[in-house]
């Protein structure tokens, strides 16, 4: 799959966004090292802190069908002049099981940037720095 094919698969995720606070639709696309695609949005609440991102929503797709390994790529699309990197809440929880996946985030007109988690979340706090 193509990073723009992937990218694609996460802008078709606002049509399912809950957003009456914000009215921003964030969707988001995971892909496995196998081709499995993972999809979410984001799902607003009125006890805001309550409200789930569109990764986060992706992830726990993932994890629950599970597919806990073999993240390859993550395509996060919001509607906004601003690239939509994930938030750091989102970052922390795709760095417990994928700490060098590739970030595509997206603008509203389509283009992307791009980083690894690692790069966006430098010194991650994971599974290893328990000592397990």
């Amino acid at each position: 799959m193509t990073d723009q094919e992937l990218i694609k698969r996460a802008f078709e995720m606002h049509q399912f966004s809950y957003v009456p606070y914000s009215q921003f639709p964030v969707g988001a696309a995971l892909l496995t090292e196998d081709g499995r695609v993972f999809t979410g949005c984001n799902v607003e609440n009125a006890a805001y802190g309550s409200t789930i991102c569109a990764e986060r929503v992706a992830l726990g797709k993932a994890v629950s069908e599970g597919c806990r390994e073999g993240w390859a790529a993550i395509a996060i699309a919001g509607r906004g002049e601003d690239f939509c990197w994930p938030c750091g809440a989102c970052r922390q929880m795709l760095y417990e099981f994928a700490p060098n996946l590739r970030v595509l985030a997206a603008r509203g007109d389509g283009q992307y940037a791009q980083a690894r988690l690692c790069e966006l979340l430098p010194n991650g706090f994971g599974p290893k720095s328990l000592n397990m």
